[in-house]
């Protein structure tokens, strides 16, 4: 039990020290308004008979990516890209950067773009009398990402 390396709680990722962009056709937005925000891919898999098996195989066949979060309500680019989409028929397409970096911890930067990028649709307005700050949710899909920067690998985690 001596030998057991155990990671540095400095080595944890601060949630806050994030940064997300988003480009819309030649126009790059600091998504600042964020407050939270998860995108992920689902594998698409298929059952395999097998002969001579009691267990089922299992076959990865695609993915889907999902993205979901929560922001300040106050930008106004997402609800004038559905108003284009209402009144052109055009929907708009969008890419999406997150990067996430702590300068404490010793895996260092993570970026993560999302290409082609659409939302589900958007809340156009609201209120709340007995609010404190207004937020939204904001989700949808993407058909593509890339990992230029990836965290290091921490001390100890690769054994051989």
């Amino acid at each position: 039990m001596n030998d057991n390396i155990t990671m540095k709680a400095r080595d944890t990722i601060a949630a806050k020290l994030a940064e997300c962009f988003i480009t819309i056709g030649t126009r790059r937005y600091n998504f600042m308004q964020m407050i939270d925000m998860e995108a992920k891919v689902e594998k698409t898999k298929t059952t395999v008979p097998r002969l001579g098996a009691i267990m089922a195989g299992h076959k990865s066949c695609g993915m889907e990516g999902t993205f979901s979060g929560t922001a300040h309500y106050n930008q106004s680019v997402l609800r004038q890209a559905l108003l284009d989409y209402k009144n052109t028929g055009q929907d708009v397409y969008f890419e999406m950067q997150i990067t996430n970096d702590d300068p404490t911890s010793e895996a260092g930067r993570q970026t993560i773009i999302f290409y082609d990028c659409n939302t589900d649709g958007g809340i156009l307005a609201k209120f709340d009398a007995d609010g404190e700050y207004l937020d939204e949710e904001i989700e949808g899909t993407f058909e593509d990402f890339s990992m230029p920067e990836s965290f290091a690998n921490l001390t100890g985690f690769l054994t051989n």
